[in-house]
């Protein structure tokens, strides 16, 4: 109790200054901004590794205050090594940030709130996939097909052509149909709809991949390695269906194994916004009583 004394009488006091209109429009001007930012964010694969960034901040912050020199000194220059490291690892998102702002695009999209928050796909969803995977595989026809996890995709989506359309197992097969405009790329799914197609994904720099598998399969196991998708992939060459998930590629999927792959991801997101309701609901009420 002493220390936590003894580190808040080190703040140091800040009267309250006089507070005017234009210093109400500055602060809400640069709230708008974060906001901003946080959203668009949100919506990509960096979201992660903020988090990361956020965490190591407040660890920072609790080092300084209690006075924990030796963390303090190894966060800190952690921090002015890391502030050039970051600039170089945001690159591509700080840049495509810019062109967007430039186009005016970033602040369009502001007023399109939608609920993020997925309660897995759909039993026609799990069975459109199901059964375009068995066609394709029986035509060889070469697919593949990213779901969207806790990981948003907004910059994988980017990369593609729009499409935001109900799953069907008719729309996967046209997609993917030889010779077609869309057949290049990955699909990338998300709340039960083909978000978008012909999207480009990265690929693995893994030297354990082998080398039967091409590059629609080295590119189901890079995003799978940056983010939590699940990936169904089909062989153009043999038709064999494959499952990849963490950078661990499983091969040659029947019809029960892809739903039974996919009904017990729901499962487990169902569970986990079970928990988080039931986590609000108590907050609701205990601020309630409060």
């Amino acid at each position: 109790m002493d220390v936590i004394k003894e580190a808040i009488s080190k703040i140091p006091y800040i009267g309250i200054p006089h507070i005017g209109i234009r210093d109400i429009i500055d602060v809400l001007v640069v709230a708008y901004l974060i906001y901003i930012v946080l959203k668009w964010i949100k919506d990509t694969r960096t979201w992660a590794l903020f988090k990361g960034v956020v965490v190591v901040l407040v660890v920072a912050i609790v080092a300084y205050v209690f006075q924990l020199h030796t963390l303090w000194w190894v966060i800190s220059n952690t921090i002015t090594f890391g502030a050039m490291t970051l600039l170089v690892v945001f690159q591509p998102e700080l840049r495509r940030a810019l062109e967007q702002i430039g186009r005016g695009n970033m602040f369009a999209t502001m007023f399109n709130i939608t609920d993020n928050e997925q309660d897995g796909m759909t039993d026609e969803a799990i069975e459109g996939i199901v059964r375009a995977s068995l066609h394709m595989a029986k035509y060889k026809t070469g697919a593949l097909m990213v779901i969207e996890q806790e990981t948003r995709l907004g910059d994988v989506e980017r990369t593609g052509i729009s499409i935001d359309g109900v799953l069907t197992s008719q729309l996967l097969i046209n997609i993917f149909e030889k010779n077609t405009p869309l057949h290049d790329g990955a699909v990338i799914i998300k709340n039960s709809r083909i978000s978008a197609a012909t999207c480009f994904l990265p690929l693995t720099d893994s030297m354990d991949v082998s080398l039967d598998l091409g590059t629609r399969h080295r590119a189901a196991i890079g995003i799978s390695e940056v983010t939590d998708a699940i990936v169904i992939v089909v062989s153009e060459e043999n038709g064999v269906i494959s499952y990849v998930r963490n950078g661990k590629i499983r091969r040659n999927l029947d019809a029960d194994m892809i739903r039974k792959i996919l009904l017990s991801t729901r499962k487990k997101k169902r569970n986990e916004k079970k928990i988080l309701d039931r986590k609000r609901a108590m907050w609701k009420g205990r601020v309630k009583d409060e």
